[in-house]
């Protein structure tokens, strides 16, 4: 099954007021493997970033006067995440700008399967702090990266945080170096466990008698 882990950062926080995308990530995960596909474009939002997102992401107006405009990249990205589920953390902000900024170019809302990791979170650890900072301390991901809040940092994070939170231990890989692993697979080092899945009645049974019949043979 093939996943889209999904971030974006904005001018600010409410569409209602007319804020704009000026950032969006994304990562695929096949089988919670992350491969070397990727999406990642900056925005001209056509308007002033707020003080406010400035302090999150960094990204000032002059930064982004010279990036493409959504209605460039909107093919692309949505070719990308085609038929594919989105990993999401606090899905509804991120699906509120997306769909916005499809609505200003007379494009429908995407209708992807969703999965917000911040209701899985919450669903998991009631009552305690469940942003990406907290999560990725309490499975002791390393976010000493994250100065910022960028999209495409934040994706990776999420994609660890992700494997962790629906209790599948995470792919040990390096994000931080993707020429080496160009060059040398055999340099990553996966370890990947799926859930125990139990066996049926009939493979138990199966399994009894081989047991029984193996130890006939030796016995004998």
């Amino acid at each position: 099954m093939k996943e889209i882990v999904l971030d974006t950062e904005t001018t600010g926080i409410s569409v209602k007021e007319g804020h704009r995308i000026v950032e969006i990530g994304c990562i695929e995960l096949d089988n919670l493997i992350p491969t070397k596909n990727k999406f990642h474009c900056y925005l001209n939002p056509e308007r002033k970033v707020s003080e406010k997102a400035l302090e999150i992401h960094g990204y000032t107006d002059d930064f982004l006067s010279n990036k493409k405009k959504f209605s460039e990249k909107v093919d692309e990205f949505l070719e990308f995440i085609q038929d594919k589920r989105l990993v999401i953390h606090n899905a509804e902000f991120d699906l509120a700008h997306i769909n916005n900024e499809l609505s200003l170019l007379g494009k429908k809302a995407i209708k992807n399967e969703i999965v917000d990791t911040l209701i899985l979170a919450r669903e998991k650890f009631p009552g305690s702090a469940n942003n990406l900072d907290a999560l990725c301390k309490r499975y002791t991901i390393d976010n000493s990266r994250r100065v910022h809040h960028t999209a495409l940092i934040d994706c990776e994070l999420l994609s660890k945080v992700y494997i962790n939170i629906i209790d599948q231990r995470e792919p040990m890989l390096d994000f931080k170096n993707d020429e080496k692993d160009e060059k040398n697979e055999t340099n990553i080092l996966v370890s990947y466990f799926k859930k125990v899945i139990k066996p049926s009645n009939e493979e138990i049974s199966k399994h009894k008698e081989y047991l029984k019949n193996y130890q006939k043979k030796n016995y004998y």
